[in-house]
């Protein structure tokens, strides 16, 4: 049986009375490579710490991973992933019910990622976009969580017993 093709149509239809402004906005929200997550990614750098991005065998391809120490970093946006901050407490005017749906759905999605991570042995640290504006903290909560940086530039460091 073939797959039915996605047209635009069926796009559209869990999207309600959306504008053409409202429209554009959307398809300009990006998953990869944002604001908060590029800052993240240099002041790790500056810190000491190499990684990887956006790793695709791991749930929920995670933003920064650090294969021999076993740990990762997702840099999640307030609103899309209903952080308890101002900004993610807030739900747009217009489709309000789509809105709700649609964060929920992020934030089961979001939990099955971690169940899988965690079985996986994997330790996880989630910065959210509100906590990328206080550098200073941000970083020694991220150098509490990753440990010393390795000392020896270009080796790996020795796998934890």
């Amino acid at each position: 049986m073939r797959k039915k093709a996605k047209t635009k149509e069926s796009t559209t239809k869990k999207q309600p009375n959306l504008s053409p402004l409202r429209s554009r906005i959307m398809r300009a929200v990006k998953s990869k490579n944002t604001k908060p997550e590029l800052l993240v990614r240099r002041l790790v750098h500056s810190l000491g710490y190499r990684y990887r991005l956006h790793r695709i065998g791991l749930p929920g391809k995670p933003d920064l991973v650090f294969p021999v120490r076993r740990k990762l970093i997702f840099v999640h946006g307030c609103f899309w992933h209903a952080h308890s901050c101002k900004r993610g407490a807030r739900l747009p005017k217009t489709n309000r019910d789509y809105w709700k749906a649609k964060i929920r759905r992020n934030m089961t999605r979001d939990a099955e990622h971690l169940r899988g991570l965690k079985a996986g042995r994997w330790r996880v640290l989630t910065v959210w976009e509100c906590e990328t504006k206080d550098k200073r903290r941000l970083a020694v909560r991220i150098k509490r969580f990753l440990g010393p940086a390795s000392q020896t530039r270009g080796k790996r460091a020795a796998p934890p017993a």
